[in-house]
């Protein structure tokens, strides 16, 4: 117990550095969401300028006042007002940008993970075998960039084939909500950019998790559970897969931390509705709000990841337990 509220603590306050962090960087670059939005606009007159100083809510106060407003407006949900499409609310785009990424990206995620993991305890297990021939071309693939791989999937799978559709995340005239024509072409549309999501990435997970494997397997421990005769699925599943499975749980927690700003440049190849195309328009549309908004939620999402895999960590292996109760 003493180790989870040590932990916690140290999130708490590592999230309180990052909300901090994110209120200051804005505020010490050179101009603001005030004057981008008149350079885009500059027929608007010096009385829009101070209304929208008063809507924006930049410069005004001493800087503690402004650090005491932006936490009470983070208490109460609320992240400003979006330039590029204003007057709408930047809380309200990343609650329709958000579910996307996070059923996409998280479940291709997932996936890959338990299957590179799985993969990975077999290869191990049998080293030389077909499996382990097939790690090569799965590391050459994850070294392939993203938006390389997605290109020839649209061009094999959807252009020349026409099995799949290649953009956006539903049918055209299609209303979003949970009935079976949106739901049906919603992961008729999810299937590409979810294929190249874990094409790319199972090998990373299947090397790493053989690696240790291999090493983990020559342990005096598991010679000896072999030595007493246990059946060897066993063996494998309990002694070696379960040590050996603690720097992949590590790394899967950064990964699932990353997942809220997805696959950037697979959502722009496939025209995704996530948060990574609606980071890339932020980016080119000067949006600051908007960008301050998806810096500090993909932080938070990073650190309630860590700290569920330090959890996790903790729950499979006793020793670390032991530790923090020492220390």
């Amino acid at each position: 117990m003493r180790l989870f509220l040590r932990r916690a603590v140290f999130y708490l306050v590592a999230a309180w550095a990052a909300v901090t962090l994110n209120f200051l960087i804005p505020r010490a670059m050179p101009g603001n969401a005030v004057d981008a939005m008149m350079a885009k606009f500059p027929h608007l007159s010096p009385q829009a300028y101070q209304a929208l100083t008063a809507e924006l809510g930049s410069g005004r106060g001493s800087l503690w006042s402004q650090y005491g407003t932006y936490l009470s407006d983070l208490l109460h949900g609320n992240l400003g007002t979006d330039l590029s499409q204003y007057p709408a609310s930047v809380a309200s785009l990343l609650a329709q940008t958000i579910p996307w990424t996070l059923i996409l990206v998280g479940s291709a995620t997932v996936l890959s993970f338990l299957l590179g993991t799985l993969l990975g305890i077999a290869a191990a297990w049998r080293r030389g075998g077909r499996l382990d021939q097939m790690l090569v071309g799965l590391t050459f693939l994850q070294a392939a960039p993203y938006f390389f791989l997605a290109l020839i999937i649209v061009d094999v799978l959807s252009l020349r084939l026409g099995i799949f559709p290649s953009q956006q995340g539903y049918g055209n005239g299609l209303v979003p909500g949970w009935n079976g024509a949106f739901i049906s072409s919603a992961i008729d549309h999810s299937i590409l950019p979810a294929l190249t999501i874990v094409i790319t990435s199972l090998g990373g997970w299947m090397l790493g998790m053989r690696n240790v494997m291999i090493t983990t397997a020559s342990e005096d421990y598991v010679l000896a559970a072999l030595a007493k005769g246990l059946p060897k699925r066993r063996v494998v599943l309990t002694y070696a897969a379960r040590n050996a499975i603690l720097p992949n749980v590590s790394a899967f927690g950064m990964s699932l931390g990353f997942v809220v700003s997805g696959a950037l440049v697979m959502e722009v190849v496939f025209n995704y509705p996530g948060v990574g195309s609606l980071l890339y328009n932020s980016v080119t549309a000067d949006d600051y709000p908007m960008l301050q908004a998806i810096f500090l939620i993909i932080s938070l999402a990073v650190l309630a990841a860590n700290l569920l895999a330090d959890v996790a960590y903790a729950v499979l292996d006793p020793r670390s337990r032991a530790k923090g109760a020492l220390g």
